[in-house]
């Protein structure tokens, strides 16, 4: 069945995520970079930051509405690391002195991500959500026609960037105790933003995606973890997180293979956990990294059951160069041979910056790729 088959008589797609939609990171621009830098050396106070902040992401709010997007992100432009910021401020949560390694590929090589490590040394708890100002700036910037979108890390980061070695055995003496504190704080921050007003929640997550990956699976098992069945536990985690989350609020997540200056980490389809994972998870849509041949195939689309939405991750943010209007259109209807068509959008792969550094492409470069998305899938569901 071809497109126009498929969307005779279909409703709008009137809620998130949208036809055209977004990861959430956006590159910083440069007045923001040169801020940062003299907040850095002492040149500005906090105060000056924040307001050289607020007009940045209020340009940026603007830009996305010009393009025809209805999803609105700050662009993450207050964060140096797009989970990082926020794990840090989780109470019962610090940094420690050693860094944390992680090696990422790209047609050239290789390159390290090396934020600092974390150590869980008290009990854990959200009292007032996280970003909760940041959001507030955000919702008073966004235009009608505009949802705006809060973006954070899932629970499972937490877990996947230390492991049990993280953990005080004196605070949590099993990994069952402390999942239970972790799935507790997250609900207070879903129903913390949820009752600012927050419609739209994305839980951005690499461990789901980089478990797919064999290699991936050796070092975790290598650790003593137990790689086989870690999916399943943080599914089962990420929905504790979200039971009883507030009518009219939805949620999706973003599985992302690492991205980081252009750079990436895992590789391999969502094959070993699609049935687990599409089936289980109980989010409202799946961000899903389409760019290239590293993401494997759609066939694993054939798991997610009616009512979620896939957001095709088609267009990518690694790399300047625009894709073709007609070959994102013939990846649509492959797409559609597993999911219907209905439940499927189009966005980019992922952030454009990940990080405050950001990816190897210009601001019109980013532009172009956005207001690609929104031509696309204006073309293709109308």
């Amino acid at each position: 069945m071809g497109r126009a088959e498929h969307a005779e008589g279909m409703s709008d797609l009137s809620g998130p995520p949208f036809r055209a939609d977004h990861v959430g990171s956006l590159l910083r621009p440069k007045v923001l970079l040169d801020a940062r830098a003299r907040h850095a050396a002492g040149e500005i106070d906090d105060a000056e930051l924040r307001g050289i902040e607020d007009e940045a992401i209020a340009d940026v709010v603007r830009m996305q509405g010009d393009i025809g997007l209805s999803t609105a992100t700050d662009g993450e432009f207050r964060r140096a690391s797009w989970h990082m910021d926020f794990i840090y401020a989780i109470t019962g949560i610090n940094k420690v002195a050693q860094n944390i390694e992680v090696h990422f590929k790209n047609a050239d090589g290789t390159i390290d991500y090396t934020p600092a490590g974390l150590h869980v040394d008290g009990p854990l708890s959200i009292d007032e959500p996280i970003f909760g100002d940041d959001f507030a700036y955000l919702q008073s910037q966004v235009q009608p026609g505009q949802t705006a979108k809060l973006t954070i890390p899932s629970p499972s980061m937490v877990h996947y960037r230390g492991g049990a070695a993280a953990i005080d055995p004196a605070v949590y003496p099993d990994e069952d105790s402390f999942w239970d504190a972790l799935s507790a704080a997250y609900r207070q921050q879903v129903q913390g933003v949820a009752a600012q007003g927050c419609q739209y929640l994305q839980l951005d997550d690499t461990s789901l995606a980089y478990l797919n990956d064999p290699a991936q699976r050796a070092e975790l098992a290598e650790q003593g973890r137990d790689a086989e069945h870690q999916h399943e536990r943080y599914i089962r985690q990420i929905n504790a997180a979200l039971a009883g989350r507030p009518e009219g609020l939805t949620v999706t997540t973003h599985m992302c293979r690492g991205n980081f200056r252009s750079s990436w980490v895992a590789e391999g389809g969502y094959d070993f956990v699609a049935e687990a994972l599409f089936g289980g998870l109980e989010v409202d849509g799946f961000f899903l990294e389409f760019d290239d041949a590293r993401s494997g195939t759609f066939e694993p689309l054939r798991f997610v059951p009616p009512g979620k939405r896939v957001v095709l991750g088609l267009v990518t943010t690694k790399r300047p160069e625009l894709e073709s209007k007609d070959d994102l259109k013939r990846r649509i209807d492959e797409a559609a041979k597993h999911v219907p068509l209905e439940q499927l959008a189009l966005s980019p792969q992922c952030g454009f910056s990940s990080t405050v550094e950001g990816n190897a492409l210009t601001r019109d470069e980013q532009i172009a790729k956005l207001a690609l998305v929104a031509e696309t899938a204006q073309e293709v569901w109308g």
